[in-house]
């Protein structure tokens, strides 16, 4: 079974997101999301609309999604990939080349980000931020 990780924030989910996750589930089997808790984004300075737990709630909800774990901190990549035997790292490539550390223990793909979409410019919209 090949199984294939992504990470985010996952907040005021949208198109781009499910393009994300419908992709990144094509490369594998098995897709795990790992999404910021709500300390992990304060510690970012970010804050989520949706609390954690509603936004794993979601997550698990949606059929490309087979696993969702939490993101505590920005070192626990390397022991995520190695403890759940991952084949493939994904994240967007506004992303490219950040996490290319992780190419010792797995294959990392950069997917292209969905034009037009982010949860940044819907905060922006809904004048969030």
């Amino acid at each position: 079974m090949k199984k294939v990780i992504t990470y985010g924030t996952f907040d005021l989910l949208h198109k781009g997101h499910i393009r994300l996750l419908k992709r990144a589930k094509a490369l594998g089997d098995h897709l795990t999301v790992c999404v910021s808790t709500d300390e992990f984004n304060a510690i970012k300075g970010k804050k989520a609309y949706t609390c954690y737990e509603d936004r794993k709630y979601i997550l698990e909800a949606i059929r490309y999604v087979d696993e969702v774990i939490p993101e505590k901190n920005w070192d626990q990549k390397i022991s995520d990939v190695v403890d759940n035997n991952i084949d493939i790292f994904v994240m967007g490539d506004d992303w490219k080349g950040k996490f290319d550390f992780l190419k010792d223990y797995c294959e990392v793909v950069y997917l292209p980000r969905t034009e037009g979409i982010s949860t940044t410019k819907i905060k922006h919209d809904l004048g969030m931020n």
